[in-house]
């Protein structure tokens, strides 16, 4: 394999295993490796999600789904949407990790078969029941968790088994949004849940591929000074977020949460500051790891805000989400569909256009929740913009992720 594939180990430096080279589909090229499938539904969704959330938010257009319209919002951007991408992501990097074959063909096609049973049955719920739009759509995490932990035992890649547990405790998030929405109408634990799952994961990956990435391209393109490697100091950091999360979850309101967040936001931001994001501007496709990972301490910064009463949640929870999980997930959607593609990795104009209108959204985004006066043309510049970002992605890197094309 080339050193254009994902090499990064969440959990430690990476003693890589030789990837056996396989063959791709002769006929189904999307379905030769997991980040094809997975990128592009995934990004095809997460336009259509938003772009529909619109109209239902201003009662223009009923969804006939079991949940209140803000859950299903919510949970397809939590619970459909990043699965998917995390799915494509894992599915690529676990073969490097463990030396062992990936997932393809009829397996790769029946877990994306699966995911998108599961984006019907939650949006037509109201029809197919609450219990069987649960069952569907846990399985597709409960199967994406079960392939990842066999591959990780077989190719006894036991330092690994971090990303299994957080892969469980995302589908615990799952299943506790479906059964606190039905007995309770509205989620609100599960969503805190699953959002610290998706830092929690960003915060391990992300906080190794990041400088992993700098690291390699400042060796060859810019000599002089590295990101520092990982040390005890980001595994206090991790640790402490995780504790922090925890008490997010189960007392967002409370002094010690706030206090808490604040720590945790500075302490983040000490841990980008040592990754020399600063000498990357020319290579806007490492840049935007940099800039993507800046919005988990400012989402820990306004979480805090908000535990004190001081600005909306909603801020915080947008600067997590749209602003970490989405520029975070299309920077590795990019990087992954170049290098695994064999592409150089440089940044082309389009995809610098694609990284562009996600910081548009999520800039709209949590100002739209500090401005309350603005927010309705802001939600709609939000909204457009990270439909702009997404659908650029799908349109620009489709080609590639189906028949082994150049992306435009």
């Amino acid at each position: 394999m080339s050193s254009t594939t994902i090499e990064s180990s969440p959990a430690g430096p990476a003693k890589r295993k030789p990837v056996p080279r396989y063959p791709l589909q002769s006929r189904w090229t999307v379905l030769s490796a997991g980040f094809r499938p997975f990128f592009l539904l995934g990004a095809i969704f997460a336009a259509v999600a938003v772009l529909l959330w619109l109209p239902v938010y201003h009662g223009e257009l009923t969804l006939q789904t079991a949940f209140v319209p803000r859950d299903w919002h919510v949970h397809e951007m939590l619970y459909g949407y990043l699965p998917a991408v995390i799915t494509g992501f894992l599915l690529t990097a676990i073969p490097n990790w463990t030396g062992r074959l990936p997932l393809q063909g009829a397996p790769l096609a029946t877990l994306a078969v699966v995911w998108l049973a599961g984006r019907l049955a939650v949006t037509f719920s109201a029809d197919t029941g609450w219990l069987a739009a649960l069952l569907i759509d846990a399985c597709f995490l409960l199967l994406v968790a079960l392939a990842a932990l066999r591959e990780i035992i077989s190719g006894r890649n036991w330092r690994n088994l971090n990303v299994v547990a957080l892969l469980t405790l995302l589908l615990i998030g799952n299943v506790a949004f479906h059964l606190e929405a039905h007995f309770g109408g509205t989620a609100d634990y599960s969503i805190r849940i699953g959002i610290a799952v998706v830092i929690m994961l960003i915060s391990l990956i992300g906080g190794r591929i990041t400088p992993s990435f700098t690291r390699n391209w400042l060796v060859r393109a810019n000599p002089g000074r590295l990101p520092q490697p990982f040390n005890k100091l980001d595994m206090v950091i991790v640790a402490f977020s995780g504790l922090t999360l925890v008490l997010w979850v189960s007392m967002p309101f409370s002094r010690i949460s706030g206090f808490a967040l604040l720590i945790a936001g500075v302490l983040h931001l000490v841990r980008l500051a040592r990754w020399a994001g600063d000498r990357t501007v020319k290579e806007k496709l490492l840049l935007v790891l940099h800039v993507g990972y800046l919005f988990i301490p400012l989402g820990f910064l306004l979480t805090s805000a908000a535990a004190f009463g001081l600005i909306p949640v909603s801020a915080g929870i947008h600067a997590w989400m749209v602003g970490g999980a989405g520029v975070m997930t299309l920077a590795v959607m990019t990087r992954a569909s170049l290098g695994h593609t064999g592409q150089q990795l440089t940044a082309s104009l389009p995809t610098q256009g694609i990284y562009l209108a996600a910081l548009f959204a999520v800039t709209a985004r949590i100002a739209a929740a500090l401005l309350p006066a603005w927010s309705d043309p802001l939600l709609h510049l939000a909204a457009l913009s990270w439909a702009v970002a997404f659908l650029g992605f799908a349109l620009s890197y489709g080609p590639t992720l189906l028949v082994r094309g150049k992306p435009h």
